[in-house]
């Protein structure tokens, strides 16, 4: 419980910069361009200095042990939900109308939001080592949205980028950090205090992000949208309960320590990705939708996160 409530916590701090974001936005101090400018430092600056300050350990088989464990316990948690979601989001309504937005409401069923709230999270609930295995998830989340992700959305395997996968900056400073971690590199001491201090600026700057995005969205709408309440649904209670479930009942077989465990349930409890937004502008779906989906999930996880730390507790 006390894990719970320290997510409590933090979650009600990122709400907090959330807020702060759509005060932004509403009073113009961000623009659309600004945010945009944001996002980029966000994406390609202070998330990777993070990873590659999660990897600034001393090399220990337990906890390389712990990083291939949390890959594995990815991978099957996403083999789970991914059939899942083609029978929980259908083309068609239980009406038998068409469904428009079945893909991005699909996409944004199965994706999290781990990268801006699941890694800064897991810095303030675990320090580097919960970073250093969350970067784990994130890998294997990055190689699925550029590829399921993509042909999701799209439908069609010709826009798979396998180019964008390897050249993510986040998968670039996991795989570096991996192998500094590896030969026991440690870093000098002005380059370790900068990375450190651009740590500290991913979880404000990611929020702030999001708030400007959700202040562009029509609240009114949000909440008359059934099928938003039912994506909201499977993306934050529906899946990380059956994957708390499941996943907990593996891990008791690895033996690697239970930060693993909670860092991988975290990744996978966050609200919806930015990412089902982008997708939705980049190849024309509905991103009023995915916005809307986006805004709403990221209020809820306030609750819903804490409420799934809390559940694996008792298990």
């Amino acid at each position: 419980m006390d894990l719970a409530f320290l997510l409590f916590q933090k979650t009600i701090v990122m709400l907090i910069y959330l807020v702060i974001g759509c005060i932004c936005y509403k009073t113009k101090l961000v623009t659309d361009a600004g945010n945009k400018s944001m996002t980029n430092i966000a994406i390609y600056v202070l998330t990777p200095a993070m990873i590659l300050m999660s990897f600034r350990q001393e090399f220990s088989k337990k906890l390389f042990d712990g990083l291939l464990v949390t890959m594995g316990l990815s991978c099957i948690g996403f083999a789970i939900i991914i059939p899942l979601v083609y029978l929980l989001v259908r083309k068609k309504t239980l009406g038998g109308k068409d469904n428009p937005d079945c893909v991005v409401e699909r996409f944004s069923s199965l994706y999290s939001n781990c990268g801006f709230m699941g890694i800064p999270l897991a810095n303030e609930l675990f320090g580097a080592e919960g970073v250093f295995y969350i970067t784990a998830f994130h890998s294997v989340f990055t190689l699925l949205i550029w590829t399921h992700g993509v042909y999701l959305i799209t439908g069609d395997k010709k826009n798979i980028s396998i180019k964008k996968v390897i050249t993510n900056p986040s998968v670039i400073a996991t795989f570096l950090g991996i192998i500094l971690f590896a030969v026991d590199y440690k870093p000098p001491v002005i380059v370790n205090s900068a990375l450190s201090a651009m740590t500290t600026a991913v979880a404000p700057l990611a929020m702030i992000v999001a708030g400007v995005m959700i202040a562009q969205s029509d609240f009114k709408s949000i909440f008359t949208n059934k099928r938003i309440y039912w994506v909201a649904l499977i993306r934050l209670v529906l899946f990380p309960v059956l994957l708390t479930i499941v996943l907990t009942g593996i891990f008791k077989l690895s033996g690697v320590s239970e930060t693993v465990l909670l860092a991988t349930l975290l990744g996978f409890s966050c609200p919806t990705a930015t990412t089902g937004t982008m997708f939705a502008i980049r190849f024309d779906k509905n991103a009023k939708t995915a916005a809307q989906i986006f805004a709403f999930t990221t209020i809820l996880s306030v609750i819903t996160m804490p409420l799934i730390i809390y559940f694996q507790s008792l298990l």
